[in-house]
């Protein structure tokens, strides 16, 4: 939104190896005498990271350096895994003004709801009058919910039972152990285990799969290949990663696991011309299976009307079609066939 209004977007580094924490040295380098705010995502999207007590109150530090307020998205507030803890950040603060975001969607489950507000935590009224509003005319200016939805919130709030909210992050979290489990094993990829929210990023080791370019390839050869759909990390700006919805069943979980295992193990290693070369080949047996497929049916039909000759001709076709060479594989592991897959897993 912001690019659209022509406002420049800089980009702060996270940290991976330290459960995606913001890179604070470089925070704080991108802020210059244009900046006016800090972002802070916190639970995240797309990490799954929820930060420490200690580590909020280091950016907070930086926001009262340089005289800014902090925009905290916490639309994924208290949807945290057992053993952590969400800390809203205008609860450290009595100094930096917080401009924090939450909602329904992600939380409640009711994404096509759009129910979300803004609080204003100021103590000082450092924003003044002139924020306030610009954010009423920023409210005016996107369509709302309709007046049902905004009718029931304060029963949604008060009523929801806990154990709703328990069930909820019990499902994600067992996903998370799955799919961390599952993909840790596999050559080529290191996932980065989530602390929260709904997502995990999985690292991608492009030495294991070079004859891709980047993550966007690898994803679309995925889709192509096994119907799993991921988000390559180019979406986050985030090279060589790509992330997955820990939100399905456990079973379309495994089973996602095991396609996204098969088409590295397929992968991995080959060069450029070999992946090409094997596209290539699995869509020529694929068409050579089509085409024998409706040869065969054709001949039940036509037989009866074109004598013996005719049969004989097809037949003789068909036994030179299965005699024909396909594609070689290792025995070991042979790929599923290209497009072969009926159903398509979503991990987006």
């Amino acid at each position: 939104m912001a690019v659209g209004l022509g406002i420049d977007v800089k980009e702060y580094d996270l940290l991976p190896e330290k459960g995606w924490e913001a890179d604070l040295e470089h925070m704080e380098s991108l802020v210059d005498e244009n900046t006016r705010a800090i972002v802070v995502n916190n639970p995240s999207n797309p990490c799954g990271s929820v930060f420490s007590d200690d580590h909020l109150r280091a950016i907070l530090a930086v926001a009262e350096r340089k005289r800014l307020p902090i925009i905290a998205d916490e639309i994924y507030d208290h949807f945290v895994f057992p053993g952590r803890r969400f800390v809203p950040i205008a609860s450290l603060t009595t100094t930096v003004p917080v401009l924090c975001c939450g909602g329904l969607t992600k939380r409640f489950l009711v994404p096509g709801w759009r129910l979300g507000w803004i609080t204003i935590h100021d103590r000082n009224n450092i924003l003044g009058k002139e924020v306030r509003a610009g954010l009423k005319s920023l409210s005016q200016r996107i369509i709302g919910a309709n007046t049902l939805v905004q009718g029931a919130l304060p029963i949604i709030l008060k009523e929801t039972p806990q154990s709703f909210f328990d069930h909820t992050i019990d499902v994600v979290r067992r996903n998370a152990e799955v799919a961390f489990k599952r993909l840790k094993a596999v050559p080529g990829l290191r996932p980065v285990m989530p602390a929260g929210a709904m997502y995990m990023m999985v690292r991608v080791d492009r030495d294991y799969l070079p004859s891709f370019d980047d993550d966007r390839e690898i994803v679309e050869a995925l889709v192509r290949e096994e119907s799993v759909f991921c988000l390559p990390g180019q979406c986050f700006n985030v090279e060589d990663f790509f992330r997955i919805v820990l939100t399905i069943p456990q079973a379309s979980m495994e089973e996602a696991c095991d396609r996204i295992e098969d088409f590295c193990l397929r992968h991995a290693h080959e060069t450029l011309a070999e992946r090409m070369l094997l596209r290539t080949r699995c869509f020529s047996f694929n068409d050579e299976e089509l085409s024998s497929s409706g040869e065969e049916g054709s001949s039940s039909v036509d037989s009866a009307d074109s004598g013996n000759e005719e049969e004989g001709g097809l037949l003789a076709k068909k036994k030179e079609q299965e005699e024909k060479p396909v594609a070689s594989f290792p025995k070991k592991k042979r790929p599923a066939p290209l497009l072969r897959r009926e159903t398509v897993t979503r991990l987006v």
